[in-house]
Parts: C-alpha cells; sequence; structure tokens
C-alpha cells in the first residue's frame, strides 16, 4: 500500500497590528506516503458533531514524518485546502504493524 503526497500549511503567529488583530506567518510542508480517506458525509447538527463540524476527509500520517503540532494547520490535498481538527497526536503504546501513526480528521468548509 502507498500513499499520497499532500502539503501541510502551517501557521505561526508574528506579533500584532495596532489593532491588536493577530499577525500570521504561514509555512508550508509537504509530505509524502499519506493514506486520503473521504469520511461520511453527514448533516451538520447531527448527535456525533453537533458543535456542527463536518469531516470531510481523514488522513493517516506516516511515522517517518517527524510529529509537530497540526493545531490550526491546513492540509491542501489536489488543490483543495482542508482545515485539522484539533490537536491530533500519534498513536502510542507500542509496536503497531503499520507505516502510518497519526490520525488526522479535516473539515471542508466551503458552501
Amino acid at each position: 500500500m502507498r500513499g499520497e503526497t499532500i502539503t501541510l500549511i502551517h501557521r505561526t503567529k508574528t506579533g500584532e497590528d495596532p489593532g491588536g488583530g493577530i499577525i500570521w506567518d504561514t509555512s508550508e510542508e509537504t509530505v509524502e506516503d499519506v493514506l486520503i480517506q473521504d469520511s461520511r458525509q453527514s448533516n451538520l447538527t447531527d448527535g456525533i458533531r453537533p458543535a456542527g463540524i463536518q469531516v470531510a476527509k481523514t488522513i493517516h500520517m506516516p511515522r517517518a514524518w517527524p510529529y509537530r503540532s497540526l493545531r490550526g494547520a491546513k492540509a491542501r490535498i489536489d488543490g483543495v485546502e482542508y482545515t485539522v481538527i484539533g490537536d491530533p497526536r500519534p498513536y502510542t503504546g507500542g509496536i503497531t504493524p503499520t507505516r502510518w501513526n497519526l490520525t488526522v480528521e479535516l473539515a471542508d468548509t466551503r458552501g
């Protein structure tokens, strides 16, 4: 099994403007061998996600990727940018039998 190549877009706070708004700097990182899974479509007010977040895709990051927090990040897949939900952490607890150890849910907030 082989994954696909995606782009992660990280943002870092670099200061504040005179009005107190945050100034962000972005950086992009290419990650290879990512498994991409389409998620089920659901009503945004269903019992599973009452806050109205719709999971558009789930990606599985490879162990070879040096972990860093994905809070506030985006993932570009086939030219579409998806927002990372939460701050996912890698699997722990010993050996797992695959090359992937981090599951990341992505939201699509377009229309």
